[in-house]
């Protein structure tokens, strides 16, 4: 009869590109994992919680733009694998979901841990399905594939427990190859667009991820049409710290000097972004949309063209077609003078001393010590405000938590970025909160021998909270943190753990951590310091 199902999955999944799987052990997928141990195509990455393996399977995904896989047992298992899902549905990340389900005998009836996995994960899933014979597992898994590739989205399939061992005379079989032409736009196609960019006397490009093979034009496009750009926290490192109309990122955390300037455009360009900073924005101003998926891309911005292309191909036809543009000088130097007060601020605020140590000195050591093609890992919280505002990326890449926004990425995302890139230095940004959702994980780091470095921002409290919280004339309760000594909890999982107590020290201490072979935490004595972007 052939293989069995599950070794067909992992047949299939091979062919995919698929070299590891995420996940915990659990008593619906036994036959899965069995098949998993009998072979050596792709391995299987054990962590202590189903979230941890289903943000790690995210951050593997935005890393490398391939499918990423992680699999958990029904019922709680595959309930945990949901904060995950969310990371990667709302970050538009190629992700699939392998669960358990009960025997096929068994569903739709009371048994233990049933759940119906299709609603339980239609939220997030663009496609989900039940396994219901053993000579559909191709088909399915074909399907799955080619839509998380395709549309860049989370998939799903649940296997009943029964069907994993079943022999199926069905093969694996490669996705076809999808051959991309140049697209087919010509200047005259993008005549509408052009003609609402030639009206602008106040021009902003809002660049993000999706800009990084267009950045050299969207530079040459800024100059002409005399336009400054603000970037997403995906889009930061996309453009060097010398670019004349650069002003870095807009919204909570980003350049305070760029707010007013925005609020003052009048046609804004959005490329490769789909984020709108909300209460950062111009009320009256014309916005054109560049997207590959602009279909799924535009989450509530009030387009008015959108571009379904790729920048690369249709940003250097826009500024084809601005040829004779008469750019606003007085604009220029509107954007020009936001960009040189905010570098002179972002230069003092780094220069900040004392003990605690405050957040802008950290981010400043953080800059000076990592690797220009550091792999940077971010939690979500008042680390990532933090970051966003002082540090001047070069060209390191940056993991997080986009949209979903979920504090307790950071680790993972670390330790799945040294996994597909071991060459790569990878830094993992966290706040002790965050942390502290994750800390089992620390054992993951050590059974593989990461060389990862961990820095932790100590100061006791979920501080992004409770400065909403003062903001907002509240009290507080729940935002100060019993937190444990990380470095002998570090020192106890088989790390090496360091403590920085004063800035004077800070540079130095970092340099040892990034230095030390193997899993390393870096324990910072952080000042509780109001944000002051805070609403």
């Amino acid at each position: 009869m052939g293989k069995t199902v599950a070794e067909v999955m992992l047949d299939q999944l091979s062919l995919l590109g698929v070299k590891r799987i995420y996940g915990v052990v659990g008593d619906t997928i036994i036959g899965f994992l069995d098949a998993l141990a009998k072979q050596d195509k792709i391995e299987f990455i054990p962590v202590k919680h189903e979230s941890v393996a289903a943000f790690m399977a995210s951050a593997e995904a935005k890393l490398t733009g391939r499918l990423a896989v992680c699999t958990a047992t029904m019922g709680p298992g595959a309930a945990n694998l949901l904060n995950g899902l969310g990371d990667a549905y709302s970050d538009k990340a190629p992700f699939l979901a392998i669960t358990g389900q009960a025997p096929r005998n068994k569903i739709g009836t009371d048994y233990q841990q049933y759940v119906d996995q299709q609603e339980l994960f239609k939220p997030f899933a663009t496609y989900s399905a039940n396994l219901a014979s053993e000579d559909a597992i191709v088909e399915l898994l074909q399907k799955a594939a080619h839509t998380s590739l395709q549309q860049q989205a989370v998939t799903h399939l649940s296997i009943p427990k029964d069907l994993f061992q079943v022999k199926t005379a069905v093969k694996a079989r490669a996705l076809p190859t999808v051959i991309e032409g140049t697209a087919s736009f010509q200047t005259e196609d993008l005549k509408e667009v052009v003609e609402v960019m030639k009206t602008a006397k106040k021009p902003i490009i809002l660049a993000g991820a999706g800009a990084k093979k267009a950045a050299s034009a969207v530079e040459e496009l800024a100059e002409t049409w005399g336009a400054g750009i603000l970037t997403s926290l995906g889009g930061k490192g996309l453009f060097e710290e010398s670019t004349p109309c650069l002003l870095q990122g807009i919204g909570e955390g980003g350049n305070p000097h760029a707010a007013e300037v925005f609020k003052e455009a009048d046609v804004v360009l959005l490329v490769g972004v789909t984020w709108w900073p909300e209460g950062y924005v111009p009320n009256n101003a014309r916005i054109v949309q560049i997207d590959t998926h602009f279909a799924t891309a535009h989450k509530g911005i009030p387009t008015e063209l959108g571009v379904n292309g790729k920048a690369e191909q249709v940003v250097p036809l826009l500024l084809q077609g601005l040829e004779g543009y008469q750019k606003n000088s007085a604009w220029k130097t509107r954007i020009e003078d936001a960009k040189v007060k905010w570098a002179t601020q972002n230069e003092e605020e780094g220069q900040i001393t004392g003990s605690p140590i405050h957040p802008s000195r950290i981010v400043r050591a953080i800059e000076r010590t990592v690797a220009e093609d550091a792999i940077l890992a971010l939690d979500t919280g008042d680390i990532t405000v933090w970051m966003n505002r002082n540090f001047r990326q070069s060209r390191q890449s940056v993991l997080f938590s986009g949209y979903w926004r979920s504090m307790g990425f950071g680790l993972p995302a670390a330790i799945a970025a040294k996994l597909v890139q071991p060459e790569k230095q990878v830094i993992s940004i966290v706040g002790d909160g965050g942390l502290q959702m994750t800390l089992a994980d620390l054992l993951t780091a050590t059974r593989y021998n990461l060389d990862i470095t961990v820095l932790v921002f100590n100061n006791g409290s979920l501080q992004m909270e409770s400065d909403k919280i003062q903001v907002a004339g509240d009290r507080e309760l729940g935002t100060q943190l019993t937190n444990p000594d990380f470095v002998k909890v570090a020192e106890a999982c088989g790390w090496t753990g360091f403590r920085a107590d004063t800035d004077s020290e800070l540079e130095s201490i970092l340099e040892d951590a990034i230095r030390t072979t193997g899993p390393v935490l870096v324990d910072i004595y952080t000042a509780q310091a109001f944000f002051p972007e805070t609403e």
